[in-house]
């Protein structure tokens, strides 16, 4: 197991190789004067049977720190429910992986799920019966059964066989391959047998959840989790995979998610037409509009002529006279305030770094102590 922080040069020949030669994975790395390094990217990726971790530099510490705070702030983002044993038992099992692990929370949330109960509803079905079921289609019966021994209906079946359950058995085989212990997803896909086998495309994929599907919910956002961020090398080895985030998007969703619980009036993402102009702020609070920028950042020397430019956009257009740049904290507790325009126009902009780091054990208590820190921000 090979293990790098984020911006760091790729040491290893035969895995930066492997980089090369695959399209699927340049978007992650750069090539420069000085050789092959990844970037804002973290995760996993396997070649060859090994494992090679990208991790963010979330602390000075040590790297399997790293890897469980990264893991906290994944499992916070996407909503899986974490429990503290489990990010503790795993460190003990040595074919857990970051991905497997992932993988058996996916299987331990469906199997308990599919214990209950397999999720059935109603579905449309039109076949030819020898006794009347439902409605009598009178073109298809003219059309199909000229002896008359056969009537054709239409009519609901309460099946099991439905979009929610195949997208679920789909999941199942698609995780098959890229997991040691199987047991659990084996067993999910013989309580599925009778789903008939499809593929998805997740970008376009609608669930409706309601009262009576809603347990599963937590099982879907998972499995859609780890789809899109799977990224499977099947032109050359159906082994090898990719588990990817984005630092970007990782750290500005867990950080909206943050200001959701602190303030139930935050607005998240709002896109507002001003004219032709469109903006989109990241966070927008009750008093302040706050943008995450995952960037290492020491002083108001460091932040960017657009940066500021952007701010001062979104303060005046949401009319909102605070904002906020907010970073990790890398290495510098940056504290910084400025003023943009003047006088009826001035909006404040605060620089503010966030400590990501947390040194005890648990889920829960690590997400109760980064949200006391975000508040006194």
């Amino acid at each position: 197991m090979l293990r790098y922080y984020e911006y760091s040069k790729i040491e290893d020949i035969d895995f930066s190789n492997y980089i090369k030669k695959t399209s699927k994975l340049h978007k992650y790395f750069k090539q420069d004067w000085n050789g092959l390094k990844t970037k804002q990217y973290c995760g996993i990726i396997n070649f060859e049977n090994q494992d090679f971790y990208i991790i963010p530099k979330i602390t000075k510490s040590d790297k399997n720190h790293n890897l469980k705070i990264f893991t906290y702030m994944i499992c916070y983002a996407y909503d899986i429910k974490l429990e503290n044993e489990d990010s503790t038992s795993s460190k003990n099992k040595k074919h857990n992986t970051f991905l497997e692990i992932f993988i058996q929370f996916f299987a331990k949330s469906i199997f308990k799920e599919l214990q209950f109960g397999i999720y059935k509803e109603y579905i449309t079905e039109q076949k030819n019966l020898t006794t009347l079921r439902g409605k009598y289609l009178i073109n298809e019966n003219l059309k199909y059964n000229f002896n008359h021994t056969k009537i054709y209906c239409e009519y609901d079946e309460f099946s099991i066989d439905n979009e929610l359950n195949r997208f679920f058995l789909y999941t199942v085989k698609t995780l098959l391959p890229f997991t040691k212990n199987k047991k659990l997803l084996i067993q999910c896909e013989l309580i599925l047998d009778e789903v008939q086998s499809q593929k998805f495309d997740i970008t376009s994929l609608k669930i409706n959840f309601h009262r009576l599907n809603s347990r599963f919910k937590n099982s879907f956002e998972l499995a859609l989790l780890l789809l899109e961020k799977s990224i499977p090398m099947f032109e050359r080895d159906k082994k090898s995979f990719a588990f990817l985030f984005d630092m970007n998007i990782l750290f500005e969703k867990f950080i909206g998610k943050i200001y959701k619980e602190i303030d139930s009036t935050t607005r998240l993402q709002t896109q507002k037409d001003f004219g032709n102009l469109r903006l989109k702020p990241d966070i927008i609070t009750s008093d302040i509009i706050v943008d995450t920028k995952y960037k290492k950042v020491k002083d108001k020397t460091d932040v960017s002529v657009a940066d500021k430019y952007q701010m001062f956009v979104y303060g005046t257009n949401f009319k909102k006279r605070n904002t906020m740049l907010l970073y990790p904290q890398h290495i510098y507790d940056v504290k910084e305030n400025l003023k943009l325009g003047k006088d009826e126009n001035m909006i404040e902009l605060k620089m503010r770094s966030i400590d990501l780091n947390f040194d005890g054990d648990g889920f829960g208590e690590y997400v109760e102590e980064i949200k006391k820190r975000i508040y006194i921000l």
